[in-house]
């Protein structure tokens, strides 16, 4: 089936929500969430034709919501001809299925939904394979919900005469074999993804070519940064989860300096933490960059949560320590005195669609780097063979010619290498 056929077969939803008071704000819903819940609908190709957040004090062990709330929500989506019912909090599979008998329609909670938005995203071997294995590790512990039909196989099929009946293997078991088997073997592949990615480090490093990394919440407009920055050409929509496939770019920012530029998936508010987990393979890299240009939709509302939650995942990666500049994006949606910058010696306005502080942007990445860039031309003497190795370990060396009074070393170096070469200056 193809994206436009996808998007074309719209099922109608009823969204639903629950907040109490001793719920985390990761369980909880709330106005805010359920505007989100319903984007999310949007994308995965459902129409929200109504919503109801309910608030009482504690869940129901059985139906989550209640059987009188439930009652109403069957009502509701049959007033609405909505067979899906999706849920802002995180289901059971017994409250999923217990739901299902009640309502007769499909139930799915957030996590569901946002696996299936990413199954309709992926498009490389590498971003499938973690969506399949971010899917088998949510249906593993929801297996017992979704058999009703446990009838021991056996020769004879369904309940066996006399003289026929063995042990068997519940149609359960089987499949929980299966799946174990088939999450091993994702496992295997995504490890090898994650050995050629430790190769490539390996490579970037030998060049001396810094990663910046771009991360943020979806729909911040990181590809369209990318794009305006590198002329990526990469497909930026105004949707979520537009972008599952990292993309990375060369881009020179100065006369002096090279970066590689990486694109990565955006972030949410209680993204499941097996997505996090089958991700790995691709979200390490974030730990391995050397800036980390964190986009912000300045012209959201919401975006300090949304701010807050990249922090908490970014963290989660390991990254939490690497520098990173602060990148106001869709600033021209707003009045130049309502700007937030709340890190003003990190943070840049712009407006990656208009081009508006790019330049800026691009002078923020430099400091940001730490590393004044100095092109230079050394003389040195080959008595003094180490400087030249350490110049191949710590600068970029761009060209290398012997004389016969030494070695004329051309490269780019930062300003604690330029200091220790400084005698070694020659003319051109």
């Amino acid at each position: 089936m193809t994206e436009n056929q996808i998007e074309s077969r719209v099922e109608r939803a009823v969204l639903v929500g629950l907040s109490c008071p001793g719920f985390t704000a990761e369980q909880d819903a709330d106005e805010r969430t359920m505007a989100e819940l319903k984007a999310l609908a949007e994308t995965a190709g459902a129409e929200a034709a109504a919503m109801t957040l309910q608030r009482r004090p504690a869940p129901d062990a059985r139906t989550f919501i209640g059987e009188g709330k439930a009652e109403e929500v069957r009502q509701l989506a049959e007033a609405n001809e909505a067979a899906l019912i999706l849920f802002d909090n995180e289901l059971s599979p017994s409250q999923m299925r217990n739901l299902e008998e009640l309502t007769k329609c499909t139930v799915l909670d957030r996590s569901a939904l946002i696996l299936d938005i990413f199954a309709q995203r992926a498009r490389t071997g590498e971003g499938k394979l973690q969506v399949e294995l971010a899917q088998y590790q949510y249906i593993l512990p929801r297996l017992a919900g979704m058999w009703t039909h446990l009838v021991r196989q056996t020769a004879g099929g369904g309940k066996s005469p006399i003289g026929t009946r063995g042990p068997g293997e519940t149609q359960l078991e089987t499949d929980r074999r299966h799946i174990r088997r088939r999450i091993d073997k994702l496992k295997e592949d995504l490890e090898q993804v994650r050995q050629v990615r430790a190769v490539q480090r390996r490579q970037r490093k030998k060049t001396e070519m810094p990663l910046v990394a771009i991360v943020g919440y979806t729909n911040a407009g990181k590809s369209t940064l990318l794009n305006a920055l590198t002329g990526a050409g990469i497909p930026a929509n105004d949707r979520l989860f537009d972008t599952l496939d990292p993309t990375t770019r060369k881009k020179r920012i100065s006369d002096t300096q090279e970066i590689l530029l990486s694109d990565t998936v955006g972030f949410i508010r209680k993204l499941p933490h097996h997505l996090v987990s089958a991700f790995k393979a691709t979200l390490e890299e974030l730990a391995y960059a050397d800036l980390l240009l964190h986009v912000v939709d300045v012209s959201d509302e919401d975006w300090e949560q949304q701010a807050e939650t990249v922090e908490k995942v970014v963290a989660q990666l390991g990254a939490q320590d690497i520098p990173r500049v602060m990148v106001y994006n869709k600033a021209d949606k707003c009045a130049p005195d309502t700007l937030p910058f709340y890190r003003p010696d990190e943070g840049v306005a712009i407006s990656a669609k208009t081009g508006e502080g790019l330049d800026a942007l691009l002078a923020a990445i430099e400091r940001a780097l730490g590393r004044g860039k100095h092109r230079v031309c050394l003389r040195i003497p080959y008595s003094d063979g180490a400087v030249l190795d350490m110049l191949h370990r710590e600068a970029q060396v761009e060209a290398v010619e012997y004389a016969a009074d030494g070695t004329v070393v051309r490269a780019v170096v930062d300003d604690k290498t330029y200091g220790r070469v400084a005698e070694y200056l020659a003319e051109e």
